[in-house]
């Protein structure tokens, strides 16, 4: 409180700052304060652009490695698949869950392709 509104949390206790006051200042302190870290964790520290930007890398490492892949010997060893940034909070994910575009069954049939393609918008 006192870092970045310049107050001090013992005015409430002596009266000089009301409740409602506090509470409007705490609920808008900002997601690099102690109290942010300390509710939210490492995920306050995180913004949508760091989001975007992890996202980006995970795409881009593979694309990377879909190059590698397809451009390679067919002796030489297959690339690793790439690890996805590690994201504040704590759950793996795959570098591009978006990789499979065919339905649940696995790859699209002829008829399935011919008929998506023939169909209108």
């Amino acid at each position: 409180m006192l870092r970045h509104y310049g107050v001090d949390l013992l005015d409430w206790h002596r009266g000089r700052l009301s409740s409602r006051r506090l509470r409007v200042l705490v609920e808008h302190l900002p997601a690099d304060s102690s109290f942010a870290r300390a509710v939210h964790g490492e995920q306050a520290e995180w913004t949508v652009t760091d989001h975007l930007l992890a996202a980006v890398v995970d795409h881009l490492a593979v694309a990377n490695w879909m190059f590698a892949t397809v451009h390679r010997d067919e002796d030489a060893e297959p690339a690793e698949y790439p690890e996805a940034v590690p994201r504040p909070s704590g759950a793996t994910v795959e570098a591009v869950e978006t990789l499979q575009v065919a339905g649940e069954g696995g790859a699209a049939t002829p008829a399935e392709i011919v008929a998506f393609l023939s169909s209108p918008g």
